[in-house]
C-alpha cells in the first residue's frame, strides 16, 4: 500500500562539494572587436563580452555537475522502499564521496593507514581528493566492496561529526570531555574501506530519509552507545534545538527500559530499548518463597511488542554473554519449566538467537521494515577484566597491526549461520574487526566525573574498556548503517525507473 506524502520540506541547503573546473581565458571574436574601436568604450566592452562567454560557460559546466550527482525523479514510487523513506521533490544530493590518490592495495592494509602519498609527518591528511561520482558509479563501488574491510585514517578537517561538549544527550559514561580526558585525538579518526569510498554522514540528508518514521535499537549499553550517537548526530544538523527533545522529558538514559527522541520538524523518532540478551529475563519460584533468576532462551524479551511496527530496526548483543553467572551456564538458563544444571554457553547463545530469528520472522514485515544486527564491539581489557582491574587508560592510538587483533568471536559465526537461514532479510553490521583497532578511543578512567569513595582511592581499577567515547566509534557505525539506507534507496529508484 503506498503512503501519503507529507507536505515537502524546505529545501536543505546544498552540500559543500568540490570547486567547480576553473575557466579558461577565451577570445572574442573579430567582429566585436570591430565594433568596439574608442579607445575608452574598448576595456569595458571587451570586458562585458568576456564576462558574458565566461558566465555561459559556467552555467553549462555547472548544469552538467549537477545533473551527474543528483538524484533525478523522486516521485512518489510503489516499490517495498516507499514504505521506508520519503523524498522531497526538492531532495538532497548524492553525498560526495572521499578517495585517497592512491588507494592501497588489500594485502597492504594495515589497521592505522600511514601511506606517504596521504598523510605528511604528523600522520594528518595533506593530499586528499574529492570526488564526485554519479549515483550508478558509487553504487556499483560500494556492491564489490567489503565495507569493514579496511583501514582508521586520521581526517582533522571531517571529523568529529559534532563537537565533543555540543550535545546534552550524551550519558555521562560517555561524556569523555566533560570528564575531564585532556587529549581528544581519538575522535578525528574516519573509517577507510578498501576499495571504495563512504559518504561523511549528512545528518539533514538522514532526517529526510526518516521522515514520518521510526528508527528504532533494541539491545544493551553499547547499542545505547550508538543510539546516543545517533540522537547527536541529528540533533546538529537540526536548527532549531528545541525541537528536539525526549518523548516523556527524561534527560538520564540509563535506568529506564526505553527512551524515544521526537524530531518535531521531520515527524520522525530515534528510540532506544534496553534488551541485554534479546530474550527474557525471568525468575522462577524457589524454596521458602524465595525467586530464582533465570534466562528464558526461549521467550522474546518483553518489550517486543512496542517496536514491531517500525520502519528501521537495528538489534545487538554479546557482551552480558561473556559475564558472570551467564558465562558459567550453571543454574540459570531456562526452556519452558526446564532449568539447565549447566549448558555450554555457544550453546545457550545460539537457542536464544534462534527464539529472535523466529520472532523476526513470525512479526517483521519486510515489507514496511528494514532490520539490521550489529555486530560485536570489541574490548580492550590490559591486566584483568572490567571488574579486576582491567586497564586501557595509556592507550593514545589506534591498534596498527593486524596481528594484534583478537579471534572472531564464536558467538558472531553463530548468528551469521542463523541470519542465512531466515526468511525475512537482515542486514548485518559487522563492524567487531574495526571497532577492535581502537584501543584508543575507550572512556577508561574518564567515565564518570564524580567518584565513589572507593573509586577515588583506587583510580586506576576502575575503567570502562567496553564502552566508547562520544563523539566517537559509534559515529562510524551509523556512518554505514547511512550507507546502506542510502544504497537501498538507490536501488529501489533504479527498479522503478526500469519499469
Amino acid at each position: 500500500m503506498s503512503m501519503a506524502k507529507p507536505p515537502p520540506p524546505p529545501p536543505p541547503p546544498p552540500t559543500p562539494t568540490t570547486e567547480k573546473p576553473s575557466l579558461k581565458n577565451g577570445s572574442t571574436s573579430s567582429s566585436l572587436s570591430s565594433l568596439i574601436r574608442r579607445s575608452i568604450a574598448f576595456p569595458y566592452g571587451f570586458g562585458f563580452a568576456f564576462a558574458f562567454l565566461a558566465f555561459s560557460i559556467f552555467s553549462l559546466l555547472n548544469n552538467y555537475y549537477d545533473s551527474a550527482i543528483s538524484f533525478n525523479n523522486r516521485s512518489h514510487f510503489s516499490t517495498v522502499f516507499s514504505h521506508f523513506f520519503f523524498f522531497p521533490s526538492s531532495s538532497p544530493q548524492l553525498p560526495i564521496t572521499r578517495s585517497n590518490t592512491n588507494p592501497p592495495r588489500e594485502d597492504d592494509i594495515k589497521g592505522f593507514q600511514e601511506e606517504k602519498t596521504v598523510m605528511n609527518n604528523d600522520g594528518l591528511l595533506s593530499n586528499k581528493q574529492v570526488k564526485q561520482q554519479t549515483k550508478e558509479e558509487w553504487l556499483d563501488s560500494i556492491d564489490h566492496c567489503n565495507l569493514y574491510n579496511g583501514s582508521w585514517v586520521r581526517d582533522d578537517d571531517s571529523y568529529p561529526l559534532y563537537e565533543a561538549g555540543s550535545c546534552p544527550h550524551i550519558d555521562e559514561q560517555f561524556n569523555c570531555f566533560l570528564n575531564g580526558r585532556p587529549d581528544n585525538k581519538f575522535e578525528n579518526f574516519r573509517w577507510q574501506p578498501n576499495g571504495c569510498n563512504i559518504p561523511r554522514l549528512n545528518g539533514r540528508e538522514l532526517l529526510e530519509l526518516l521522515r514520518g518514521k521510526r528508527l528504532v535499537y533494541v539491545g544493551d549499553s553499547l547499542n545505547r552507545n550508538m543510539w546516543e550517537s545517533m540522537v547527536c548526530i541529528l540533533r546538529n544538523s537540526v536548527e532549531d534545538k528545541s525541537k528536539v527533545f525526549e518523548a516523556s522529558g527524561k534527560n538520564d538514559f540509563r535506568s529506564a527500559g526505553s527512551y524515544s527522541f521526537i524530531f518535531a520538524d521531520y515527524n520522525c523518532s530515534v528510540e532506544f530499548f534496553r534488551s541485554s540478551f534479546l530474550v527474557q529475563e525471568w525468575e522462577m519460584a524457589y524454596t521458602n518463597g524465595l525467586k530464582r533468576a533465570t534466562l528464558r532462551l526461549d521467550v522474546m524479551e518483553r518489550s517486543s511488542d512496542r517496536y514491531k511496527s517500525a520502519n528501521v530496526l537495528i538489534f545487538n548483543t554479546g557482551h552480558w554473554w561473556t559475564r558472570g553467572r551467564t558465562a558459567r551456564g550453571k543454574g540459570y538458563f531456562q526452556e519452558g519449566s526446564h532449568i539447565y544444571s549447566k549448558l555450554n554457553l555457544i550453546e545457550a547463545f545460539r537457542k536464544a538467537m534462534m527464539t529472535w530469528a523466529r520472532w523476526i520472522d513470525a512479526n517483521i514485515d519486510p515489507v514496511k521494515t528494514l532490520v539490521f544486527f550489529r555486530g560485536y564491539s570489541a574490548a580492550h581489557f590490559r591486566g584483568g577484566q572490567w571488574n579486576s582491574g582491567g586497564k586501557c587508560d595509556s592507550e593514545s592510538e589506534p591498534i596498527k597491526n593486524a596481528t594484534y587483533l583478537s579471534e572472531y568471536p564464536q558467538k558472531m559465526r553463530v548468528l551469521e549461520g542463523l541470519m542465512k537461514g531466515m526468511k525475512t532479510p537482515v542486514f548485518y553490521l559487522n563492524i567487531t574487526r574495526m571497532t577492535d583497532y581502537r584501543k584508543d578511543a575507550h572512556p577508561s578512567i574518564y567515565r564518570k566525573l564524580k567518584f565513589t569513595e572507593e573509586e577515588r582511592r583506587s583510580p586506576l581499577r576502575f575503567q570502562d574498556c567496553s564502552h566508547w567515547c562520544l563523539p566517537g566509534v559509534p559515529d562510524t557505525w551509523n556512518e554505514l548503517l547511512y550507507v546502506q539506507l542510502w544504497t537501498r534507496y538507490i536501488k529501489e529508484q533504479q527498479q522503478q525507473q526500469q519499469h
